[in-house]
């Protein structure tokens, strides 16, 4: 499961930071034995409608990389993070308890079809 953020209807239910006393699994098992919990949806699909070229995934770490990196999602985390924040809030918005992590393909074999290997660990 990837990281988990609350949204404002759930914190404020319950008191701003009842949920930091707890741990991360006392809390969803909490959380899940008293409703239905909403997953964030998908991240590519969302992030397509930015529009972002190839510049955006490139920012200035990658600037002078030697192969394309459009379409690599998981690299505007470290480039356009303001865009995986407002995908993520936008699914809070709209009612979603869980946010998982910008991370599909956040392995070296899938990150090897850009020769990126080396930026996972």
């Amino acid at each position: 499961m990837g990281a988990f953020t609350w949204n404002c209807n759930t914190m404020t239910a319950r008191g701003a930071n009842w949920w930091q006393a707890l741990s991360t699994e006392q809390t969803l098992k909490t959380l899940f034995g008293e409703r239905i919990v909403i997953l964030d949806g998908a991240m590519g699909t969302t992030l397509q409608k930015y529009k972002l070229t190839e510049s955006d995934f490139r920012g200035t770490r990658f600037v002078n990389h030697p192969k394309d990196l459009r379409g690599n999602n998981d690299l505007l985390s470290l480039t356009r993070p303001d865009v995986v924040y407002d995908v993520h809030k936008r699914y809070l918005d709209a009612g979603a308890d869980i946010i998982e992590t910008n991370t599909f393909s956040g392995t070296t074999i899938a990150m090897a079809d850009y020769l990126l290997e080396d930026i996972v660990y």
